[in-house]
């Protein structure tokens, strides 16, 4: 089983218009109400590839019960802790000649809920894997990723954070750990514009505890240094951008697929790249259907 964490989870509310508005009144062309949260994303993801997945984390509220409805109806298994006070947020994201997201905060989390979800990691074993996406709202420590690693209980772990959130938990060995180019780059307070630059920094990771380590890199595809030495790239994949929100998440849901079907490190690349294309050239998430088109236009990584 894949047990993904998304502390902070949301309704995203999609607005379609001809172009970005500045001020008066707009008329949307069209509109979709769906799930959100980095973690709920790979869930989302994976079981489109077929993978049994659990979504953990925090809900609130009649926000938080609409958000498990859509998760039901799309078949993807979930195990909140429901919060005794808030809501789960609601994303705006707006869709024209560019986009715009605004993200909300979302509710407070009490020490009792947060340790309701620590004690949830005793059920993992050593077949599972455990990812942890995205941020963490306020009241809780800024080493939740870390104490949860902490109770894995010998299941894979894979990372999916920014800055020290991300960097607490390297001592614990996360199996893959997925930072962009820019995320990677501030963790060394840096930019990063060359291949050769990007691998020194994640070989800097690696040297901290990382075992695997992805970076996306938009445009100019993917790049991963495995935990033998290896160093694999793959390309973008090839179509219209239709989307950015989720590429990130479906890269790693699709590694996660690739890993657990082929214990490969190249072929699980293979797969990430065309899950993450797949999303961008999609309206939301992709759809098995598609990530099945993307993957066949692939090559080997």
């Amino acid at each position: 089983m894949v047990y993904t964490v998304t502390c902070n989870p949301s309704l995203d509310y999609y607005l379609y218009l001809p172009q970005l508005p500045t001020a008066g009144v707009h008329r949307a062309t069209g509109a979709q109400l769906t799930y959100g949260g980095k973690g709920i994303n790979v869930s989302a993801i994976l079981a489109r590839l077929n993978v049994p997945t659990r979504a953990l984390g925090f809900v609130g509220g009649r926000f938080g019960e609409k958000l498990c409805d859509l998760l039901t109806a799309d078949g993807i298994v979930q195990d909140f802790v429901s919060l005794s006070q808030g809501e789960t947020r609601i994303n705006v994201k707006l869709r024209a000649d560019a986009e715009l997201d605004i993200n909300a905060a979302g509710p407070t989390v009490t020490q009792d809920e947060w340790q309701a979800l620590l004690d949830q990691m005793d059920a993992l074993c050593a077949d599972d894997v455990l990812v942890l996406a995205g941020a963490v709202p306020s009241g809780l420590p800024s080493d939740l990723y870390a104490r949860l690693l902490a109770r894995a209980n010998g299941a894979l772990t894979v990372v999916d954070a920014e800055g020290e959130l991300l960097r607490r938990t390297l001592a614990y060995h996360p199996f893959l750990i997925k930072p962009n180019t820019e995320e990677l780059g501030a963790l060394f307070g840096r930019d990063l514009h060359t291949e050769e630059e990007i691998i020194a920094c994640a070989r800097r990771l690696q040297q901290e505890g990382a075992r695997n380590v992805l970076i996306s890199r938009g445009g100019d595809g993917a790049l991963l240094l495995d935990e033998t030495g290896g160093v694999h790239t793959a390309p973008a994949a090839v179509g219209t951008v239709r989307n950015t929100v989720g590429c990130g998440d479906s890269m790693v849901a699709g590694f996660i697929a690739g890993w657990l079907i082929h214990g490969d490190y190249a072929a699980a690349l293979r797969l990430a790249s065309a899950c993450g294309g797949a999303t961008a050239f999609s309206d939301t998430l992709a759809t098995g259907d598609e990530i099945a088109q993307v993957y066949a236009k692939v090559g080997d990584a």
